[in-house]
């Protein structure tokens, strides 16, 4: 068994708006930085895992981001990224 670092990175489907980034974009614009086209938010979770292989690491935090309900499937898209 070794020890896994796995980020997930949660962001809102591109189709969707992001609220977020559009006042983020808005505040950039009125401080006249305005080469700035786009903003999209998004959060990243890092969890350490044990298991025996990056395979069964991703799965595992796959699985527990569906049960736990860390993410909104019908707004949001997960990226999952293992790192030894």
């Amino acid at each position: 068994m070794k020890n896994y670092t796995v980020s997930v990175i949660i962001e809102t489907k591109p189709e969707l708006d992001d609220p977020e980034g559009d006042v983020i974009l808005k505040n950039l614009i009125l401080k006249k930085n305005s080469n700035v086209l786009k903003i999209r938010t998004s959060k990243i979770l890092n969890f350490v895992i044990r298991e025996k292989n990056q395979q069964t690491a991703k799965s595992v935090v796959n699985k527990l981001c569906d049960e736990l309900r860390l993410y909104n499937k019908i707004v949001s898209t997960i990226t999952i990224d293992v790192a030894n």
